[in-house]
């Protein structure tokens, strides 16, 4: 069994705007909604558990109306109740982002086995394809985990201060992480549960408990396309890219 868990819970503070960004409206729905779509009519995934604030739960509700009735505003009110025979349920945001993926984790551990699989997902990165999702369930067969990659195009520098540079890193082996990420949900669980109750607050990547772990990961090749909506440039980038 493959249970998405898309994170949703952010706030938007980096953005300056009163929205989160997930929940702009881009071409007649909120971002949300297009990745959501994705995760929702993947054969290879089962189900799907949401981090979501309360105050946004309603209009992630009415996407999955709209996108199991076709676009319909007349849904009926068991039929919304159920959802999209996927949707499994929400769970809380935490105080930082991995706290929301344990919230999410903890939840999921009510209807999923250890041997399982979690794939996490950001909201904030809409142009997630079917390609990338199954990319990642053929790569974890024999490892912990998996998750897409990009190598790095620029030259890097490590700084010990923040003023001047110490040295310089080998760029041939050195990736930047993507999403979606995908995780045996037992080990990864309790992967996560070991970094409470403060070093939990200083992961800034999915990945990182599960390498901190010692978890087996592989990587494979991440999609240019599936870029993270953090600034309002990326923003105006998907605006574009949707209205084309």
């Amino acid at each position: 069994m493959v249970t998405a868990l898309l994170l949703s819970g952010g706030t938007g503070t980096r953005m300056g705007v009163e929205t989160p960004k997930q929940y702009i409206e881009i071409n007649g729905k909120p971002i949300i909604a297009y990745g959501l779509q994705t995760l929702l009519s993947h054969e290879g995934v089962d189900a799907v558990q949401i981090v979501a604030d309360e105050m946004w739960r309603e209009v992630i509700l009415t996407c999955m109306d709209r996108l199991q009735g076709g676009g319909n505003e007349d849904v009926s009110p068991v039929k919304r109740d159920r959802g999209i025979d996927k949707f499994r349920g929400f769970s809380a945001p935490g105080k930082n982002r991995q706290l929301s993926i344990l919230n999410g984790l903890a939840d999921i551990g009510t209807y999923a086995a250890d041997s399982d699989y979690v794939l996490i997902h950001d909201a904030a990165r809409p142009l997630l394809s079917a390609d990338l999702i199954t990319a990642c369930l053929n790569a974890v067969a024999g490892h912990d985990g998996a998750l897409p990659v990009l190598p790095m195009k620029d030259t890097v520098y490590f700084s010990e201060d923040g003023e001047r540079i110490t040295s310089l890193l080998e760029r041939s082996r050195i990736y930047a992480g993507q999403a979606p990420e995908i995780f045996v949900y037992g080990r990864y669980y309790e992967a996560n549960r070991a970094l409470l109750p403060e070093r939990i607050l200083k992961i800034n990547g999915s990945t990182e408990p599960a390498v901190m772990a010692g978890m087996d990961i592989a990587m494979i090749p991440g999609d240019e396309g599936n870029f993270k909506i953090t600034t309002r440039s990326d923003l105006e980038r998907f605006r574009e890219i949707i209205h084309r």
